[in-house]
């Protein structure tokens, strides 16, 4: 059976914070967030991104009638349904993708569509080590998964940031260690998380792992998890956000045809 489906919310901002130097949090508030499960901290959603000069009515309208606006993939990063209340990260690129243009000019009062979320992407942890690695598009959901792990966890955590200032404050275990990689360039092509997790010290017993970023690195890292390390499917989820040289719909619709084929 199908499951119903959720309702497209349309959302309004109330704050924004420059997170880090290359990363702005947005909190988006609507009474449908109150409706949504509590503890959805690194599932995905989508957003619908208004125009730059489209008026609310409009806006509200065109979600409904269509076309369909632009959309983007995000993560949860932290909700708080009994107020109504969600927090999205956003990557700043500058203005050169619609939806950091849009983090960017967000203000109290914007607004945008939302449809989801989707399913938690670790939903049980049960490993001796975890082993954790993102880039800056990636970062929420390893937050949100670092931050839902038993308090007695051990394990590593590899970031690939822009900026030394993009180190950002995580509740993680205390038993794994975090590690900031700089990779200042988002124009080429960086195998440094590689090289980490394939030189990382293997521990024994049963590895999870919570490995997301560039579809190429993303593609050799599975590899070598699954079939030189021999990683139970499981245990892992790893999965490409984004792929250098194409927009979200083009990595999306490529994805989907991988998915066919494999």
């Amino acid at each position: 059976m199908t499951a119903p489906k959720k309702p497209l919310l349309l959302l309004r901002v109330s704050a924004t914070f420059q997170l880090t130097p290359h990363m702005i949090r947005v909190t988006l508030q609507g009474e449908g967030i109150k409706s949504i499960r509590p503890g959805c901290e690194g599932s995905n959603c989508k957003l619908f991104l208004p125009q730059a000069t489209q008026s609310l009515d409009d806006f509200a309208n065109q979600l409904v009638e269509g076309p369909r606006p632009v959309v983007r993939t995000y993560t949860v990063r932290y909700i708080r349904p009994q107020i109504g209340e969600m927090d999205i990260d956003f990557v700043d690129h500058g203005d050169t993708g619609p939806a950091s243009a849009w983090a960017r000019a967000a203000k109290v009062g914007s607004f945008c569509g939302f449809a989801g979320p989707g399913s938690i992407k670790v939903k049980a942890f049960y490993a001796d080590h975890y082993l954790v690695v993102a880039d800056m598009s990636a970062l929420p959901v390893a937050a949100a998964t670092l931050e839902a792990m038993p308090r007695d966890a051990v394990g590593d955590a590899f970031f690939e940031v822009l900026d030394p200032d993009d180190a950002q404050v995580i509740e993680a275990p205390k038993g794994v260690t975090l590690h900031w990689l700089l990779h200042p360039n988002t124009h080429g092509p960086s195998t440094q998380l590689i090289d980490v997790v394939t030189s990382w010290d293997w521990p024994k017993g049963i590895v999870q792992t919570c490995i997301a970023g560039e579809s190429n690195v993303i593609k050799a890292l599975k590899s070598y998890i699954s079939l030189e390390r021999g990683v139970p499917k499981e245990n892992n989820y790893i999965s490409g956000y984004w792929k250098l040289g194409l927009i979200e719909d083009e990595h999306q619709q490529l994805k989907r045809s991988e998915a066919a084929v494999a």
